[in-house]
């Protein structure tokens, strides 16, 4: 608009009319300029910066930088101080290791000096012994187990008979249950492609095609599955749980590209108020982002769900359903973007306000939910009672378009669904639970890239229910599967609870 102002008005009327012009495009401008400026550190610091949210993290090291540098140049300008004895022997260096576990396998070397002296001939006797010990690697080894079924005739009858082969988890398959569990919880776990895998394996002498151990793949968590249903029920028991999704490459045939799929993630995790149920993760794939499969995963589900505001969720909440908690870690995030890109003094003081409620959270974890729902009514609702008149306050000071406004109008429209968590000690301040849980999904998907179909998808969604619900319960996965996959294909599917990670730890224990 500036360059079809090129005119010189003489009436004064018109002269404010054309000032008043400038003056909005100017503003226009200004606020054009810092939505772009706010666009460029989000995607600068997405790509090139800290994960981390710290307030002042960066000053404080700077800071103690700064201090040891000056307390060290301090220290080099003093004079030595003036020494009227011998001089003290310095301290030895003490090592921190830890001791090697005792569960290690102990391989002894004994270096002696020989039985005679070296000096005079006479016997030497022993007076006591050092031992040091050093840590070795041993790289895996495959081994072959035979399966050795004798047929033996009677005598009498003639009659030939012989021992039934025992169930295996692949009928007519050569692996066992040690290297199925290996291989879901190389890719899985430790993030690595079947591809990989392969050529670790050709370099110890074994050659085992990609193809191969996908279609192993497949075939296991087949076997898993009902095993992974059974955590998915016990998730969906629980008075609260911690939603969210995150997305994942899907090859289309035909298309020549991938499409987007998801995976959705369901956990239920009683630790922060002492709840007796062991925690559980619970994952599903779809090939998109439809608000009818959380509507159809949590069907029949009437508790608290933590969710962000992703409006496919919506269906999952209302009357005979379940009640929604809201993320605070969201609302806190989408400031602290603003903080970051433009150091803003509103912006600022919300996150240290914010902050006040998660230290309260801090103290109260573990405790009762009755005592958690006391002390956050007594401490955290005048804090939470005051941000929200605070942000109120705050919009009529501040242009309705600038990315400021944006990230105070979503904390007013999440806030009054945050604010359940104060009389329900059952709840949480955030959906963290749930954006832990989807991370290893994350740093999967940048090691194996996509998933090759639909049905691959729904492999990988049991592999992680049940390597990650291992790990939230402390348990080794590819023990706890190797000790699964060797009974399960016997096991009554209705003593399932039987096999659960949990019970594997008790019986290990």
């Amino acid at each position: 608009m500036l360059k079809d102002l090129d005119i010189t008005p003489e009436d004064p009327a018109e002269l404010r009319a054309v000032n008043r012009l400038l003056a909005d495009e100017v503003k226009a401008l200004s606020l054009k300029v810092e939505q772009l400026q706010h666009q460029l550190h989000g995607a600068n610091r997405h790509r090139f910066g800290s994960k981390s949210e710290g307030l002042d993290q960066l000053n404080l090291d700077l800071q103690e930088d700064a201090e040891i540098v000056e307390a060290a140049e301090a220290q080099a300008k003093a004079p030595p101080p003036p020494q009227d004895g011998p001089a003290e022997p310095e301290p030895k260096r003490k090592h921190s290791r830890k001791p090697l576990p005792d569960h290690l396998d102990r391989e002894d070397e004994e270096l002696s000096p020989g039985d005679d002296c070296g000096q005079c001939g006479g016997t030497l006797r022993t007076l006591g012994e050092d031992v040091t010990e050093e840590l070795e690697y041993v790289p895996g080894r495959f081994k072959v187990k035979r399966i050795i079924r004798p047929r033996k005739a009677c005598s009498c009858c003639d009659a030939i008979v012989q021992a039934p082969l025992p169930s295996r988890p692949i009928e007519r398959g050569r692996p066992g249950p040690g290297l199925l569990a290996h291989v879901l919880v190389s890719k899985y776990s430790d993030h690595l492609p079947l591809y990989r895998l392969s050529q670790i394996f050709a370099r110890e002498g074994v050659d085992l095609d990609r193809s191969t151990m996908a279609g192993w793949v497949g075939r296991s968590t087949a076997l898993l599955e009902p095993l992974a249903d059974a955590i998915g029920r016990m998730v969906r028991q629980g008075a609260a749980l911690f939603a969210d999704d995150t997305p994942v490459k899907m090859l289309a045939p035909g298309n020549k590209k991938a499409k987007t799929a998801r995976v959705w993630t369901y956990v239920r995790d009683e630790h922060a108020w002492s709840g007796q149920s062991p925690p559980c993760a619970w994952y599903q794939f779809t090939v998109d982002r439809k608000g009818e499969h959380p509507v159809s995963h949590l069907s029949g589900y009437k508790g608290w769900v933590h969710a962000d505001g992703y409006t496919g969720f919506n269906g999952v909440f209302g009357d005979d359903k379940a009640e929604e908690m809201a993320c605070m870690a969201h609302v806190r995030r989408k400031l602290f973007d603003v903080f970051s890109s433009q150091g803003s003094a509103i912006a600022e003081q919300a996150i240290l306000r914010i902050a006040a409620l998660y230290a309260i959270e801090k103290e109260i974890r573990g405790m009762p939910p009755e005592d958690r729902a006391a002390i956050r009514q007594a401490r955290a609702k005048p804090i939470f009672d005051d941000l929200e008149d605070w942000l109120h306050a705050q919009m009529p000071k501040i242009s309705g378009k600038s990315p400021l406004a944006k990230a105070i109008r979503y904390a007013l429209g999440r806030m009054p669904k945050a604010r359940p968590y104060l009389s329900n000690g059952h709840l949480e301040l955030d959906n963290n639970t749930a954006e832990r849980a989807v991370k290893p999904v994350a740093i999967g998907r940048k090691n194996w890239m996509f998933s090759g179909s639909e049905g691959g998808g729904k492999a990988m969604a049991i592999a992680f229910t049940l390597i990650e619900t291992a790990k939230l319960n402390k348990v080794d996965p590819q023990s706890w599967l190797t000790w699964v996959l060797g009974r399960i294909a016997d096991h009554k599917i209705t003593q399932l609870d039987q096999l659960m990670p949990w019970r594997y730890a008790a019986q290990a224990a």
